[in-house]
């Protein structure tokens, strides 16, 4: 997931969860109170703010060797964070689809979830990009479609 921190400025922050160490994601865990990573990037999908909060938090710890996630706090978190869906992330999911989909042989289940990783997505184009990579080009978005 890549998450994205607004600062007051109007600078933007992105950071990748791919990016994260063991160590840091474990970090993470904890500090969510021994939440699964699983769990983690399900609630980074949700805009969870403290999954997002817990990333941003494990990246100023590689520069604030002191920093403790009970008193790190973001004010503004819902017009300053946001998380979004990294091209393989996309892969997986549109894969597993397309997988299932297959074995029923129909488009709808893949059509159906288009909307909302459309959304989700850092870059809009890595969908149709997946689509046509899966065979299944057909579904990508008309050019109006893809800036919704």
């Amino acid at each position: 997931m890549i998450i994205t921190y607004r600062h007051d400025d109007g600078t933007v922050e992105q950071l990748s969860s791919e990016e994260l160490s063991a160590i840091e994601s474990a970090d993470i865990e904890e500090a969510m109170g021994g939440t699964p990573w699983r769990e983690v990037e399900d609630r980074l999908r949700a805009q969870d703010p403290t999954a997002m909060r817990a990333v941003l938090w494990a990246v100023r710890k590689r520069t604030e060797t002191g920093l403790q996630f009970g008193a790190f706090d973001v004010p503004g978190w819902r017009r300053r964070l946001t998380a979004r869906l990294e091209r393989t992330e996309i892969d997986d999911v549109l894969g597993n689809i397309v997988a299932e989909a297959l074995a029923k042989n129909e488009d709808a289940a893949i059509d159906s979830m288009l909307p909302y990783m459309r959304k989700l997505a850092h870059d809009r184009a890595d969908i149709d990009a997946a689509l046509d990579a899966l065979g299944k080009g057909h579904l990508a978005a008309a050019p109006a479609d893809s800036a919704d």
